[in-house]
């Protein structure tokens, strides 16, 4: 790509990509497929080992490109952060959670964005991807690059250009999702289109970074207002002994007004459950309010409750005490398809039933072995020992056998999407 040449430090051509997670390591190989040299940057010596040895959740054509890029000369795996002074753009991909409290944890990203200050140059172009609140490219990029003496817009190119990254469900490949882009100025806003034009299939440009991060905001909560709403109607479509899935099937066939969200055991991820809490937080310093958005998220943080209350009813109907239970959890990942369990209800689900006295196992064919949010460790193996007083379906990967697993058992499907429920199947 092009940039001013007054004042630009030399290049190599190489784009920076710093942190590597679900997100990073996606856009590094997208850039490297696009015919960039990507210089992949992340402080956890762990996770790059893990990447060297492609011991990555990825899929398996992003797991080929891992072993065809870790061959190539161009593609370099680094711990050190000076790395980002070396290269002619950079791209911030670091992960924004919040804290047991639902408070922004920004201690990632401010680090991030601290080092790619320090390091910057003229001519550089700096691409947040990163969602926090509406100001974050400002406040952690614009304003300290300023009192460095590079001004953004003029001297080094700053944009934000939200991640839009959908781990383990086809047809949402980053490349073929399009990318939304808001430059501090013009400038700006075109080099990082150039760089983001490879590896997305159109770009939508905004006035500014603030949009662009309103943007992300807005899509996140607009999936967390619905996804809460589905929830609530699932269960007011049970205390009519209705199928939930079943209703929302037939209100899809309507081809306007309505778009089916479904329900579950809760939400996990570092999106729908993080994101618009940056919001709430935000608002909450400006001493305004989003009561609807509040609400939404207090009812996805109790759903898990919800679903342990269930499950207690369900062994009270068969007069067995949810102390000595034997219950068997299907899938800990927070979604199909994928190893990834940050944040999963199953975990607080767990913990709770534990916590009550059961005696809890899980069945994940992707996650031999996880760590509860009590501490707690446990081991697929479990799985297979016991006869089960309950079956609870927490997440479905293509090809799991529930009736295999149930053996005859209750199942309690937080899901509402099996088919053929196992005899003795409860709602």
């Amino acid at each position: 790509m092009s940039v001013p040449p007054q004042g630009t430090a030399a290049r190599t051509g190489t784009v920076a990509v710093v942190g590597l997670g679900y997100v990073g390591l996606p856009t590094a190989l997208a850039l490297r497929a696009a015919g960039a040299a990507v210089t992949g940057i992340d402080i956890s010596g762990s996770r790059l080992a893990d990447i060297r040895r492609g011991d990555v959740d990825l899929p398996p054509e992003q797991l080929r490109s891992l072993a065809e890029a870790l061959r190539d000369p161009e593609f370099r795996l680094t711990e050190d952060t000076g790395a980002v002074g070396r290269a002619e753009a950079v791209i911030v991909c670091v992960p924004t959670p919040v804290d047991r409290h639902r408070v922004p944890d920004l201690r990632a990203l401010s680090a991030a964005c601290a080092t790619v200050v320090r390091h910057a140059s003229a001519g550089q172009v700096l691409v947040l991807t990163s969602t926090s609140y509406v100001g974050t490219t400002r406040d952690l990029l614009v304003e300290p690059l300023a009192a460095r003496g590079l001004r953004p817009g003029t001297d080094v190119y700053v944009a934000f250009a939200p991640e839009r990254i959908d781990p383990g469900t086809e047809g949402h490949a980053p490349e073929s999702t399009p990318r939304v882009i808001g430059g501090v100025g013009r400038r700006s806003t075109e080099l990082a289109a150039e760089l983001l034009r490879r590896t997305a299939p159109s770009i939508h440009r905004v006035d500014d970074p603030e949009t662009a991060e309103m943007c992300k905001l807005w899509e996140n909560t607009f999936r967390a207002v619905n996804i809460a709403l589905a929830n609530e109607l699932a269960d007011t479509s049970l205390e009519f002994g209705l199928d939930p899935r079943q209703v929302i099937d037939a209100a899809a066939t309507k081809p306007y007004g309505f778009m089916p969200f479904y329900p579950g055991p809760g939400v996990g991820g570092h999106c729908i459950p993080c994101d618009p809490h940056y919001l709430l937080w935000q608002l909450r310093s400006r001493q305004r309010e989003a009561p609807l958005v509040d609400s939404a998220m207090s009812a996805i943080a109790a759903r898990p409750s919800a679903v342990v209350r269930r499950a207690r009813e369900a062994l009270a109907d068969r007069a067995v005490a949810v102390a000595g239970a034997r219950i068997l959890v299907v899938g800990v990942a927070y979604k199909p398809g994928v190893a990834d369990v940050r944040e999963s209800p199953a975990l607080e689900i767990i913990d709770r039933l534990s916590a009550l006295g059961a005696r809890v196992g899980y069945h994940d064919p992707l996650v031999p072995e996880v760590t509860s949010r009590a501490g707690g460790r446990r081991h697929l193996a479990e799985a297979a020992s016991l006869p089960w007083d309950l079956v609870l379906v927490h997440t479905l990967h293509d090809g799991t056998d529930v009736a295999g697993l149930a053996r005859g058992c209750p199942v309690l499907d937080t899901t509402h999407s099996l088919a053929g429920r196992p005899a003795g199947a409860v709602r």
